[in-house]
């Protein structure tokens, strides 16, 4: 090759260099159009810190189940029927875990349906350990084993409550029967319509399309309950010497116990819906503190205000009442808001359960309604207060006190007439197909011996 020839090929090259620079320049902006929807598809991580979290928070609300209602229950009722109860409970909760995975799940969270219920995910059919969940910011994500797990052990809590207004005579074969039918529809419908967000308005769960507030369960959980258990005193009836002989609680120390198990796992409940380990699971910490407290104590000055010593039943109840009217407010509040709630769920609850209950005449065993119903009612509804800034709540500048009244009264109102109708229909079927309640020779010898043939107690 010749110095000329060398020079036409550099010359060559050099030009070829140039243009393909320049197409390459050119070309920059498509490319860049080309990669802005690859970054788009990413899929979300789910965090470490988030998982290890609401796996903690679901086996904490386990514990409030077995032991933790288990045990303050049980403490509650007579020695004869102590371990009918424990019984009971295990047994209910058992089976609302399993209706839970094959179509519990499904029909509260499965899939976009309609405004009551979803489809999709029957017996967890398409979820992977890959498979995950939104949560309340946007591209954090959980793994959906999890989440399905966590609001499992709400399911079966929820149903467990209940039972603490029917103790001492409904039939162990009464309690399972009610109980499937009450999860499929009862429970699961009021999930959906709480917690539920679809693809369009058609499938959003109907009241939190309506924008109600609900952190943690005042509607789906207590108010559900709490209904549930007075509609099932009148359907099963009194027990057997009701206002007449004396029913004492065995075993306060039981009921300590279980108190203190469940304070500490509503921690798991109430801090763990907010689905992440991050500030609003830290806001819904210390007002399961504060509020709980408050109930403690109020419920017992209101003990002396009626004339009566402060107890420690009252101190139990009034940390219950605590804790179920933060429940809905745990997120929607400061600590001072929270405090406000524990206090008047306190004061109301206590009153209720020892001055009106008594004239109403129902036997709603261990006050049930008294405490999840009448307490959760208060949170409910007192959750469109605590947002208010003022109370260190997190409502913005724009937010409406009135409005959110007003949807916040609607809610519990639907709650309340879903549950009350449901349960209705579920122990009357109870009812037909069992008989509902056991013998007056089995309420009088115990539910221990007469329905499971053992004792909780062997002296």
């Amino acid at each position: 090759m010749t110095k000329g020839d060398t020079m036409t090929f550099a010359n060559k090259f050099a030009a070829s260099a140039g243009a393909i620079g320049l197409s390459l320049f050119a070309a920059l902006p498509v490319w860049a159009q080309e990669a802005a929807p690859a970054a788009a598809e990413v899929v979300p991580t789910p965090d470490k810190g988030d998982t290890a979290w609401m796996i903690t928070a679901t086996v904490l609300v386990m514990a409030m189940i077995v032991p933790g209602l288990a045990l303050f229950y049980g403490g509650l009722v007579r020695t004869k029927n102590m371990l009918s109860v424990l019984t009971q409970i295990i047994a209910v909760a058992s089976l609302a875990m399993i209706m839970w995975v094959m179509f519990g799940y499904s029909l509260a969270f499965g899939g976009d349906a309609n405004q009551f219920i979803s489809t999709g995910k029957f017996f967890l059919a398409g979820v992977t350990a890959d498979s995950t969940v939104a949560t309340f910011t946007d591209g954090v994500v959980i793994p959906e084993f999890v989440f399905i797990a966590f609001q499992m052990t709400f399911s079966a809590i929820t149903v467990a409550l209940v039972l603490g207004g029917l103790v001492e005579r409904m039939k162990f074969s009464a309690v399972m029967v009610f109980a499937v039918i009450w999860l499929t529809i009862v429970y699961y419908p009021i999930a959906h319509m709480v917690w539920y967000l679809g693809g369009d308005d058609a499938s959003t769960g109907l009241i939190f399309g309506w924008g109600a507030l609900d952190f943690a369960g005042g509607t789906v959980v207590h108010i559900n309950a709490g209904i549930a258990a007075l509609v099932g005193s009148f359907i099963i009836g009194k027990r057997s010497g009701y206002q007449k002989d004396i029913m004492a609680p065995h075993s306060l120390t039981m009921t300590l116990i279980g108190t203190g198990l469940l304070w500490v796992g509503w921690f798991g409940f109430n801090a763990g819906s907010a689905l992440e380990a991050n500030g609003s699971a830290g806001l819904a910490l210390i007002n399961t503190f504060t509020a709980t407290a408050a109930g403690v104590l109020f419920w017992m000055l209101t003990e002396r205000a009626l004339g009566h010593k402060g107890s420690l039943l009252g101190a139990c109840s009034g940390a219950i009442a605590g804790l179920v009217a933060v429940t809905p407010a745990a997120g929607n509040s400061g600590p001072f808001g929270a405090i406000l709630l524990g206090a008047i769920a306190g004061v109301v609850c206590c009153w209720f359960v020892m001055k009106l209950k008594a004239k109403f005449g129902f036997d709603d065993s261990l006050d049930v309604f008294g405490i999840h119903g009448i307490g959760g009612l208060i949170g409910s509804i007192l959750t469109a207060v605590t947002m208010l800034p003022a109370l260190g709540g997190p409502a913005g500048d724009d937010y409406v006190l009135g409005a959110q009244l007003v949807i916040q009264l609607k809610s519990v109102g639907v709650a309340v007439l879903w549950s009350a109708i449901g349960s209705a229909i579920a122990f009357s079927i109870a009812k037909a197909v069992t008989g509902g309640r056991v013998s007056a020779e089995v309420e009088r010898e115990g539910l221990d011996l007469g329905e499971h043939g053992e004792r909780a107690y062997n002296y």
